[in-house]
């Protein structure tokens, strides 16, 4: 039996720190599926297809990580794609807080399913898709947090 998990997230926009956790867990895991939902309480900064189409070219080089997005309850989403463990990072103490409440949500709505966390590494551990998102309205050099298939995409970007 493969050991599949899913790496949830709007990932509004891809971000290093995501690259990070994706390259972590594909190597813990047989198959990662990075999974792209959809915020109901966040207007997206880039179009979800956007989002997939980079993230996908960035994992490339991780054989056993797939993207797909998705719409509804990740537990449904899970269990459609029969994963047992939802990977979350971590990068203080507020993250936690936050994920602690979902995890014990979706525990709640499927027992069988493990939320796993991995802690950021000490270099991404300030970044956050809402940085980026800021620091490109402002003008600043946003390139230097995101991969360039993302960076493309910002500089792109219709307002």
């Amino acid at each position: 039996m493969k050991h599949r998990a899913i790496y949830p997230g709007s990932f509004d926009p891809p971000t290093f720190g995501h690259l990070d956790i994706i390259e972590r867990g594909a190597g813990l895991y047989d198959e990662l599926i990075v999974a792209i939902g959809s915020n109901s309480e966040k207007a997206p900064y880039l179009p979800v297809e956007q989002r997939k189409a980079a993230l996908s070219e960035c994992v490339q080089k991780w054989p056993n990580v797939r993207v797909e997005t998705f719409n509804g309850l990740l537990v449904d989403f899970a269990t459609q794609h029969q994963a047992m463990v939802l990977l979350r990072g971590l990068r203080a103490i507020s993250d936690y807080d936050y994920e602690f409440r979902i995890a014990l949500a979706n525990r709640r709505l499927n027992p069988q399913i493990e939320t796993v966390f991995l802690i950021a590494t000490e270099e991404f551990s300030f970044l956050a898709s809402s940085v980026v998102r800021e620091v490109a309205r402002l003008g600043g050099n946003y390139q230097q947090f995101v991969p360039e298939p993302v960076a493309k995409l910002i500089a792109n970007r219709q307002v």
